[in-house]
């Protein structure tokens, strides 16, 4: 169910994190021009294209959900929505986990689900945090 993504999955997973973001990050971050005229599906895809060899997928006929990591580093995780709570982000994580020797995350602070998410698998929160790009929200560091 877990394999390497392909150029071909780039609809797929630019689809699911434009979704994602506007769900849960859009209500934090408040601002209509990133979630609505730059965070697209052919943004993201062109975004990907050259880092798609960091990327997995969730395939069990279709594309259910994504990540991406970066040397011990889980960059992103991502569930189509409707999917949620159905135990795909935790096939997902632990793929990460033991095929990828994954053993760090950021996630934003207010992202309470997502942390809690990383608790039940093992990761806890750190002292360090950092500032997410261009904005006042903080991203906290999660360990094994």
């Amino acid at each position: 169910m877990i394999r390497s993504a392909t150029i071909e999955d780039l609809v797929r997973i630019a689809e699911i994190e434009v979704f994602n973001y506007r769900m849960n990050f859009y209500p934090i971050f408040k601002c209509d021009t990133y979630y609505f005229q730059e965070l697209t599906v052919p943004s993201v895809m062109q975004r990907y294209q050259e880092q798609i060899d960091t990327f997995y997928v969730y395939d069990d006929g279709v594309v259910k959900g994504f990540m991406q990591v970066e040397e011990i580093k889980l960059k992103k995780l991502f569930v189509e929505p409707i999917l949620h709570s159905q135990g795909i982000g935790a096939v997902l994580l632990e793929y990460a986990l033991q095929e990828c020797s994954v053993q760090g995350l950021w996630a934003l602070e207010k992202n309470v689900r997502a942390i809690e998410f990383y608790e039940r698998h093992g990761f806890r929160k750190s002292d360090i945090k950092r500032l997410e790009d261009d904005t006042e929200e903080y991203l906290v560091w999660m360990e094994l």
